[in-house]
């Protein structure tokens, strides 16, 4: 067994969950958003499923620097966002798999203006940081859904609309 193994099979399970969620997207409420300061709909389905994406500058890359200005893209529709994470998700999952354990504990580091904000092996940057990024932003899908009426699926136990 890769000592990433672990991290693949995590990935793949929450990937189940966070399908599930974005299968319930409401095409005509991509645009709703339920504070001014929040994102949209459609923005926060999107990020969702850029997410295991990043996986590949962890991996390919020493180091990110923040600074350059990045535009946040938002689906058009509910199928182009799952088409969107299934990609992202496919792809982290094979780029994981051909990993060396040398590779997977050597130093990554996330800067912004060249001052280092976080610094730890990448293995741990897609567990710490990428797989949490993800659950949490999840956890905001959910409500927003929930705002919206939409009947909410089995995360990790029974929903209010989903008995396990």
């Amino acid at each position: 067994m890769n000592m990433i193994d672990p991290i693949v099979n995590e990935l793949e399970h929450e990937a189940g969950t966070t399908r599930r969620l974005l299968q319930r997207l409401p095409p005509d409420r991509l645009g709703w958003q339920p504070h001014v300061k929040s994102m949209t709909l459609g923005r926060l389905a999107t990020h969702i499923a850029e997410i295991p994406g990043w996986v590949s500058s962890i991996l390919e890359k020493d180091e990110v620097d923040m600074s350059g200005g990045h535009t946040p893209q938002t689906g058009k529709s509910p199928a182009e966002i799952q088409a969107v994470f299934d990609k992202s998700v496919a792809q982290a999952t094979d780029m994981m798999k051909r990993q060396t354990p040398e590779r997977l504990m050597a130093v990554w580091r996330l800067k912004k203006d060249g001052k280092v904000l976080l610094e730890m092996p990448r293995i741990g940057v897609i567990r710490a940081v990428l797989m949490n990024h993800l659950i949490h932003h999840r956890g905001q899908l959910s409500v927003y859904l929930r705002l919206l009426d939409v009947p909410i699926p089995s995360i990790y136990g029974p929903s209010a609309d989903q008995p396990m």
